[in-house]
């Protein structure tokens, strides 16, 4: 089987994970979300432990905690990705899994807009587009709820502040996460230790099942998407991370029943044009990016 064959088949499995995730939270929705926040965040680093050992990677951690510009990013993005672990669990638990699947949509969109506010980066005619219509559809959904979408603008914010202190970072993305938990850790065995009376883990063997699989179920799909990532292009990515919040989508309306309202048939397929304009200019730019990378190379050899 060819590497980019391999690598579209394991973004596939990384965003079905993601997607279906819903329904695992689901099932521990009796559990309060910080408590289920604080198990996911200890879990996830043995998971990530077990695996940078397995690499001969551990050791090699401490140099980024040495550095203090790696290590303020690292805390920021701490903060940011445990602000949206919180978030998604949250909304799940609420019966709030619609609007979350909402927020995964507009993230991309968000991230770009990010990305010329805080960096000046150019945005192209096609870009102001898709953040245009992603805006749009964001104040429809709000003014027809008689509230603004913020479980959506949260988990898109959130994610999209992580996306760009990731970019700052010279961190693989296994050893940052592996960081980022370790960081967050010491709040979560705080929070088990004195502000959980009766903690779930111990009440039976399912539930204590159920939580420590939340290592797996962070860092399988993460390590699937780094794999994918080293191996297809940055384009066939972000088209494919499409099926995450669609799965979710699916997930609220036909297995939670969360009701569709007039408004999210609005909203949504505005969502969905914005994001087809802006992977129709994602590939667009990666293809014309590819062919200048050919004429220089040919050029070269000549």
């Amino acid at each position: 089987m060819k590497d980019t064959t391999k690598g579209v088949l394991a973004i596939v499995a990384a965003s079905s994970i993601w997607g279906l995730s819903g329904m695992y939270y689901k099932l521990i929705a009796h559990v309060p979300p910080l408590e289920v926040l604080s198990h996911r965040t200890l879990w996830s680093l043995a998971f990530f432990a077990i695996v940078l050992l397995m690499q001969g990677r551990l050791r090699s951690v401490a140099g980024f905690l040495r550095d203090r510009r790696t290590l303020g990013l690292l805390v920021a993005s701490a903060v940011m990705i445990s602000i949206n672990w919180f978030g998604f669990i949250f909304s799940i638990q609420q019966g709030w899994a619609m609007e979350a699947s909402f927020g995964y949509y507009i993230f991309p969109m968000v991230s770009v807009a990010f990305g010329f506010f805080f960096f000046v980066e150019r945005l192209g005619r096609a870009q102001w587009l898709a953040v245009g219509i992603a805006g749009f559809a964001v104040a429809m959904l709000g003014f027809g709820l008689g509230k603004p979408p913020w479980i959506a603008l949260m988990l898109a914010s959130t994610f999209g502040l992580y996306g760009l202190l990731k970019k700052k970072l010279a961190v693989g993305a296994v050893a940052s996460v592996f960081i980022e938990v370790l960081l967050l850790s010491p709040l979560a065995v705080l929070w088990l230790l004195f502000g959980v009376e009766q903690g779930a883990f111990g009440a039976s063997a399912s539930n204590a099942a159920l939580l420590a699989f939340s290592g797996i179920m962070t860092g399988l799909p993460l390590m699937l998407f780094s794999y994918a990532a080293r191996r297809v292009s940055m384009a066939t990515v972000g088209l494919v991370q499409y099926l995450n919040p669609t799965l979710q989508f699916l997930v609220a309306t036909f297995v939670f029943g969360e009701v569709f309202t007039r408004w999210h048939a609005v909203a949504f397929p505005m969502i969905w044009v914005g994001l087809a304009i802006y992977s129709w200019n994602s590939w667009r730019q990666e293809r014309s990016a590819r062919r200048r990378d050919r004429s220089s190379g040919t050029s070269a050899t000549t």
